[in-house]
């Protein structure tokens, strides 16, 4: 590790890093002792990447609330990655974790059965990413996170939430309601920054708009559609397509006419969406080719070859008769 690197870890100068490690200087015990600690633990980490033996396999973390739902969007971006790291001469090995429990993850890394990570869904305060960053461990991210040594590859989440919303605006959109899984997860809550600036921008209260966050489940989907009939709302703007088909399918099984009653739209597209009718107005990023990218930036950092650290990849927004 670099003196940098361990003042960066532990939160002091880089001159206090050097006194402790050469032993020069007065410098408090518990400091030293901790610097040292970090120092050696760096050592350990180098040696165990030296001694690697290479696996041609890559470990894919997938949520735990996979199998609950939120299926798309992973079985399309799980897909890239295969498809890639098969051509590229790598297997995959899948695991889940979520934001309590990374024991499986870090099982895969300390027994040496893959040479890289990716995980496809990155936390506020996550704890897979900060292991694998500490352990400088060859990773990647369908996302975005604030470790540099990360691979990450994504779209521009707020970008799109912002331009989406001020299209509907465009038509005349003013009073909306706005629903995601979890402002823990980054791409929830880059949606939403997006989704307000948008409002500042154009003028809107952001008071005047309803919010949701995190009880999007049909036992309360009831309680939910009719708190927004009732405050005359416009448009739904949905988090992802899993909450969107939700309230789509409840809507219309309610009686409500899209758009005529109330006009929805989703910051993600699937084919579920396409198959409505009215088809349902959504951002589209290819999630296959978000998997795939990130695992063939991975295999070539560890083939030693040029890659890139960040990639973002286009979306397109596609009106349909939802929001007409």
């Amino acid at each position: 590790m670099t003196l940098e690197e361990i003042a960066k870890e532990i939160g002091v100068s880089k001159s206090t890093v050097s006194r402790a490690l050469s032993g020069k200087g007065r410098i408090g015990e518990k400091t030293r002792n901790r610097i040292l600690e970090v120092a050696k633990r760096g050592e350990e980490r180098e040696e165990m990447a030296r001694t690697r033996t290479v696996t041609h396999n890559i470990g894919v973390v997938l949520p735990s609330d996979v199998y609950y739902g939120s299926g798309v969007y992973f079985q399309d971006c799980l897909l890239g990655v295969c498809e890639s790291a098969s051509m590229l001469g790598y297997n995959v090995l899948i695991t889940t974790s979520n934001a309590h429990d990374i024991s499986e993850l870090q099982s895969l890394v300390e027994s040496n059965r893959v040479d890289g990570m990716l995980l496809t869904r990155a936390l506020e305060d996550d704890r897979a990413l900060q292991y694998l960053s500490q352990a400088n461990f060859p990773t990647a991210l369908t996302g975005t996170c604030r470790y540099d040594n990360i691979i990450q590859v994504d779209t521009d989440n707020e970008g799109a939430a912002e331009k989406m919303t001020t299209l509907l605006i465009g038509k005349g959109f003013r009073r909306f309601a706005f629903l995601v899984k979890d402002m823990s997860y980054n791409v929830d809550r880059k949606r939403h920054e997006g989704f307000c600036r948008a409002l500042i921008k154009n003028g809107i209260s952001e008071k005047d708009q309803l919010f949701y966050n995190g009880s999007i489940r049909m036992e309360f989907l009831d309680a939910i559609i009719e708190n927004i009939i009732s405050k005359k709302v416009e448009c739904i703007i949905c988090g992802d397509d899993e909450i969107c088909t939700m309230v789509m399918s409840r809507l219309q099984a309610e009686g409500y006419r899209i758009p005529k009653d109330v006009a929805i739209a989703s910051l993600y597209n699937s084919t579920n969406l396409e198959c409505y009718s009215p088809a349902v107005t959504a951002v589209s990023v290819s999630a296959s080719q978000m998997g795939g990218t990130a695992v063939r930036q991975l295999i070539q950092r560890l083939r030693g070859e040029n890659y890139e650290k960040k990639t973002m990849l286009d979306y397109d927004i596609l009106f349909r008769k939802s929001t007409n």
